[in-house]
């Protein structure tokens, strides 16, 4: 039965209405601040918090409810004689209801130039320990901290005379869920601001719901899209949609992948085409049009139903050449109206915008498995210049040397084993995802055709044996970027130096699982 009830809220939406709804039910009213001015300007009868407990709110609002005339009200255990009794004899008056949300945090650090202490400023202390106490006593405690949810109190209320326990065990979890979320907040927040990035011996990872979805990989499997709390520009959760249906969770997953591969390419103008995660065209050049050409080229045919991402305004010209072909989603900063217009004319394509789409993105990699969770720095790395090392006779071409560095910036997001043919900075050939090199290159020689005279291969990683560089001359390629490190680099150098191949090692691995 529900006859005192604590209200102290930040987010307001309908909190008068509800009063008022459980003040017709004969609900007592205690309330704190804001909130208590609010509800008494309603109309409302309404007790101040210090009635309760005999103490003043001081610090300017910082103590307000950690008294024990407010914990003892919410954490005596009902069904304890012992609990009430101790209740009446300290004059304690059990509170039956409790609605509070926390200080704004979030909201807070959201805004541009935020100072650490406006943020500390804004980190709710009672407020928490309201929840937790009155989550902690659900089942003599109704715990709301959601607007969404008074409705269905009242509703309860009015059919069963108080709320029902699954309720109760609901909203409890839901309190929970809200503080963890709230403190996870927090300490990522601080961390920002020490810039530590080291491995914790705990991980909390915020998030908020995005966008919940019709299903996942496939249509038996439930999805929905989180993102991080505070948005980091440049991503596809940053991204706005101007057409077409939601994103799907592959959507998601694709556009991601176009993106990351795109960043890349910052300074030079690029055109991404990914399908199912893998990279299936490449292609630079001195107009979004050329580009754009030259990924299409790569691979006709896997682009069809693929995702398109650019680092340039989409313009009339390019929007035609991209009509012509089924796609997903296209990406870009932006579009001249012209080419939203043509490209909009395609049923069931979406339309994304990203103008920030160049901007790095520090962060970690994360993968589940079952029963935990894999954390690793982000590879923000593609080579180091300084450490490139030419180990055959033949030394590349500037030409070449191009050619290989653009080949490595897109075999580092390609699903290991990787292989990538590249001529005239556009991809011609990509292998991906296979269980040993061979296999891979065969894979990209396969797509290259006959293009692949005097093209460049790079490898995610070493070259075990020299059946690679055997394949590579076979097919007229001139130079191979690798990571080298094998204990059998010196088959494949020997090799090399027979067929007249450049070969490069970066002493850098880029696997990608």
């Amino acid at each position: 039965m529900i006859r005192r009830a604590l209200i102290s809220v930040s987010d307001k939406t309908g909190i008068v209405d509800f009063a008022k709804q459980l003040e017709d039910r004969g609900v007592s009213i205690i309330s704190t601040g804001g909130t208590h001015k609010v509800l008494a300007e309603a109309g409302i009868s309404v007790m101040g918090i210090s009635e309760v407990t005999n103490f003043p709110e001081c610090l300017d609002g910082r103590v307000k409810t950690l008294h024990p005339n407010i914990h003892a009200a919410l954490l005596a255990d009902r069904k304890n004689p012992d609990h009430l009794k101790q209740l009446e004899e300290l004059g304690i008056e059990p509170i039956d209801l409790v609605v509070v949300n926390l200080y704004p945090f979030k909201d807070t650090i959201e805004q541009k130039n935020v100072t650490l202490a406006e943020a500390i400023e804004n980190i709710d202390i009672g407020g928490p320990s309201i929840l937790r106490s009155s989550a902690k006593n659900f089942e003599g405690v109704v715990v709301l901290i959601d607007p969404n949810d008074y409705d269905r109190v009242i509703e309860e209320m009015d059919e069963h005379g108080d709320v029902t326990y699954d309720t109760r065990f609901e909203l409890c979890t839901k309190a929970f869920e809200h503080t963890s979320y709230y403190d996870s907040l927090i300490a990522n927040f601080m961390n920002v601001q020490r810039k530590d990035n080291s491995i914790k011996s705990i991980l909390t990872l915020p998030y908020d719901l995005a966008q919940e979805m019709r299903y996942g990989e496939n249509p038996h499997q439930k999805a929905a899209f989180y993102r991080t709390p505070i948005l980091q520009t440049g991503t596809i959760a940053h991204a706005k949609q101007l057409h077409g249906i939601p994103l799907s969770y592959n959507n998601i997953n694709d556009a991601n992948a176009a993106i990351s591969i795109l960043k890349e390419f910052n300074g030079e103008c690029a055109v991404v085409a990914v399908k199912h995660a893998n990279p299936c065209g490449v292609g630079t050049g001195e107009t979004v049009l050329e580009a754009f050409n030259n990924a299409y080229e790569s691979d006709p045919v896997s682009i069809f139903g693929g995702i398109v991402a650019t680092n340039r305004e989409v313009d009339e010209e390019t929007a035609r050449e991209m009509s012509k072909i089924f796609l997903e989603i296209v990406i870009a900063p932006s579009f001249t109206p012209e080419a939203l217009f043509i490209i909009e004319e395609k049923k069931n394509i979406r339309i994304l915008t990203l103008p920030d789409i160049d901007m790095p993105v520090y962060n970690y990699d994360l993968k589940k498995v079952h029963g935990g969770l894999l954390i690793q720095e982000a590879d923000n790395i593609v080579v180091d210049m300084d450490k490139l090392q030419v180990v055959t006779e033949v030394q590349p071409t500037e030409k070449q040397m191009h050619d290989m560095l653009f080949a490595m910036k897109v075999v580092k997001h390609v699903k290991s084993n990787a292989i990538v043919i590249a001529k005239n900075g556009s991809t011609i050939g990509i292998g991906p995802g296979q269980t040993n090199r061979i296999g891979a290159l065969n894979i990209a020689l396969g797509y290259a055709g006959d293009r692949t005279e005097g093209a460049v291969v790079a490898s995610d990683g070493f070259f075990p044996f020299p059946d690679c560089v055997e394949a590579c001359h076979e097919a007229g390629i001139k130079a191979i970027m690798q990571p080298g490190g094998s204990k059998n680099d010196q088959l494949s150098i020997d090799a090399c130096n027979k067929y007249g191949i450049a070969m490069v090692f970066t002493g850098i691995r880029h696997f990608c699982h």
